[in-house]
């Protein structure tokens, strides 16, 4: 009786650990983008008050993270828009604009894709393509319409 209760602990305990193990990859990809969402937060702040070399650090280990996420993880626009972020904030518009397009592959209408690949064509003089991206967030009735178009106005 003792053989088989201590076969039932331990094929339980490896039930858990192998359950405790399945799900971590997951985590693992969620733990890196919500790390790095806080580190892309904690740059633009930096950005706003002129401290760009800190916040180019920031994004640099923010698109790190990222880069981990989108290994386990290519089908999440969430990540594909920070990495097109953290590389536009970075100078590097072309590689960023491959991950923004990547993303609306995936979903079209995502808000911050949108508006932050319209920024992108504002800044590299583009400003017929930063306007079909206000079209798709036209109906939205959010910030990311609000901003876009302001940039849009002020060029």
């Amino acid at each position: 009786m003792k053989k088989i209760i201590c076969i039932f602990i331990l094929l339980l305990l490896t039930n858990l650990s192998l359950a405790a193990m399945s799900g971590s990859s997951g985590n693992n990809q969620d733990n890196l983008y919500k790390a790095a969402k806080k580190l892309v937060i904690k740059a633009k702040k930096l950005e706003k008050k002129d401290k760009l070399e800190k916040a180019l650090k920031l994004y640099s280990r923010a698109y790190d993270k990222l880069l981990k996420a989108y290994d386990k993880d290519k089908e999440n626009p969430d990540i594909l828009n920070y990495l097109g972020f953290t590389l536009r904030k970075a100078g590097n518009f072309e590689e960023a604009e491959k991950f923004y397009l990547a993303g609306l592959e995936i979903k079209p209408d995502h808000k911050g894709i949108n508006e932050y690949l319209g920024e992108l064509y504002i800044k590299t003089n583009r400003i017929e393509l930063a306007k079909e991206r206000l079209e798709v967030l036209k109906g939205c009735k959010c910030e990311e319409f609000e901003e876009l178009k302001e940039l849009i106005e002020k060029n």
